[in-house]
């Protein structure tokens, strides 16, 4: 117990030598809302609170005294000794200076002096009858002058709105057979309506503003109220303008930064520009590439004369600029990976050169002309009447059938295929084959078509037709395709060879093909008692 009652004593001694320790709080001695000294330190014992109290009260009482008000200043060792008609009222120890701001005892002296003749010459005008009525005179004529504004200003926002109106309206029936949606409704009415009304509220605050210092300052008891109040506005001003004249050379700075980077970029225009119409070769640089590169050059410049330019920029060194850059590069971290993806693989695509605009390719599912390679997405239009849009990624992540590249010249390859037993001639297929090429429409004759045997399977041939579609007339290879594929049918058909593939234990009576009376669509007759199959399955072990 003994030991516990120590440890509260120590701590309790310990408090009370910190508060000893603890250094005074300021305190302002202010007389008719007038600053008149700050004390900032003990003097004899008694804190800068009760010594402001203490000079209020004597400087209060030696004026409602009515002397002369001469206000003196008596050095001692303490500091200096300020009275008025010989009263003592405040003293200034070397402690109540403003060390932070380099002041001296004396300038605090010089400082006290001014504010105590200025409190007692307000004072003398506080009981002078005759100047009270003039203030009050000057108060009542500037008020009924700024209630004169304020009906001026209303009036005339009132007069301004309705001529918007019957502008705007006007202006919407002369515009109304230039399809000019804009001019149609109510919003332009309405957005003019709002900055008339914002105008001369704005009108409205500076009157208000501008009336009321005015009206302070006439009197004794609110005129540090009023120059207080007129100093913030002219102050805030004051601030704002040397900020920017502070700003001006750095500004010029990145200006001529923005300049250049302006310049640069006009300087390669004309390049760019070149070989976007393919007027100009530059090795590597062509049609295809011009745009893209020119995107990322201009980009490029400019992410320069920025970086170069931030620390030139107005407020780029406070915390509230930091804190911007640091969310935006957050957001951009956090968010643009996919962007960034997708970018980098449309820029791999475009100078891989793997596909380019007007080629017939495949990607994936997908297959048609390529009608658009950005940046982020690549559009296809396929022969079926739509226009697919493929993420660059996506596209990059695929297996990419490009039937243009391997064409002579321009156009795109076409094949198909089919697999024909061992009991037709491989000649008469080729033969075949090659005969339904020359049938369709849009099929080069040159280069030739060309029927290659793939496979030898075990119960089949596997042939494949490859020719090159023509590049005048251009049609889609859909339609091409189903233009071949009729064709192959036919021809067969008039020969009288089957199509299929047989997985079969005998071959059937008759071969499996359609007479030449029903290949246009007509009705076949019905057969009664076949039993034949066509296609049998192989039996078990054979």
């Amino acid at each position: 117990m003994r030991s516990l009652l120590a440890v509260l004593l120590f701590l309790l001694a310990r408090a009370a030598l910190a508060a000893d320790a603890a250094p005074p709080q300021e305190a302002v001695l202010s007389v008719w809302n007038r600053t008149v000294a700050v004390f900032r330190s003990d003097f004899l014992g008694v804190p800068p609170a009760d010594r402001a109290r203490r000079a209020q009260r004597a400087i209060e009482e030696t004026l409602a005294g009515g002397g002369p008000g001469e206000v003196g200043v008596q050095q001692v060792p303490q500091g200096r000794v300020v009275s008025i008609d010989g009263s003592m009222v405040l003293v200034l120890t070397p402690q109540d200076v403003d060390v932070l701001r380099g002041e001296s005892l004396d300038q605090a002296t010089r400082g006290t002096v001014a504010a105590l003749t200025r409190v007692i010459a307000e004072t003398r005008e506080a009981r002078d009858r005759g100047r009270l009525l003039r203030a009050a005179g000057y108060a009542l004529v500037a008020t009924a002058l700024y209630a004169l504004a304020i009906w001026g200003v209303v009036r005339v926002r009132s007069a301004m709105t309705a001529r918007a109106a019957a502008w705007v309206e006007s202006a919407a029936q002369r515009s109304a057979g230039a399809r000019m949606s804009l001019l149609q409704g109510p919003r332009v009415q309405l957005a003019l309506r709002w900055l008339l009304r914002a105008a001369s509220w704005v009108l409205l605050l500076a009157l208000t503003y501008n009336w009321l210092v005015y009206v302070l300052q006439q009197f004794p008891r609110t005129r540090a109220a009023g120059e207080q109040l007129g100093s913030f506005v002219l102050g805030i001003g004051e601030q704002i303008g040397g900020g920017v004249v502070h700003a001006l050379p750095d500004l010029a700075v990145a200006g001529v930064i923005f300049l250049l980077a302006r310049g640069a970029v006009g300087l390669l225009k004309p390049v760019f520009d070149r070989a976007e119409q393919g007027t100009g070769q530059f090795g590597w640089l062509d049609r295809d590439l011009a745009r893209p590169t020119r995107r990322l050059v201009n980009l490029s410049l400019w992410l320069f004369a920025i970086v170069m330019a931030y620390p030139y920029l107005p407020g780029s060194q406070t915390e509230a600029f930091k804190g911007v850059s640091v969310l935006v590069g957050l957001m951009v971290t956090l968010g643009g990976s996919s962007l960034f993806g997708q970018a980098a693989s449309g820029m791999i695509l475009m100078y891989t050169r793997t596909m380019r605009i007007g080629e017939y390719v495949r990607v994936g599912t997908t297959e048609g002309t390529v009608v658009g390679l950005g940046t982020f997405t690549t559009r296809i239009r396929t022969g079926l009447g739509d226009e697919v849009t493929l993420p660059n990624a996506l596209v990059m992540g695929s297996v990419i059938s490009n039937y243009s590249r391997a064409a002579q010249g321009a156009g795109y390859m076409v094949e198909t295929g089919v697999t024909i037993g061992y009991d037709t001639a491989w000649r008469e297929v080729e033969a075949m084959l090659l005969e339904a090429a020359r049938r369709t429409p849009g099929v080069l004759a040159q280069p030739a078509a060309r029927v290659l045997q793939r496979a030898l399977g075990d119960f089949y041939v596997d042939y494949r037709l490859v020719c090159q579609a023509m590049p005048e007339n251009p049609r889609e290879r859909a339609e091409v395709l189903h233009t071949l594929h009729a064709n192959v049918l036919d021809v067969f058909n008039e020969r009288g060879v089957q199509i299929m593939s047989p997985h079969y234990m005998v071959d059937p009576a008759e071969p499996k093909i359609v007479p030449p009376t029903h290949a246009a669509g007509r009705p076949r007759p019905a057969v009664h008692g076949s039993s034949e199959r066509s296609i049998a399955t192989r039996p078990a072990g054979s």
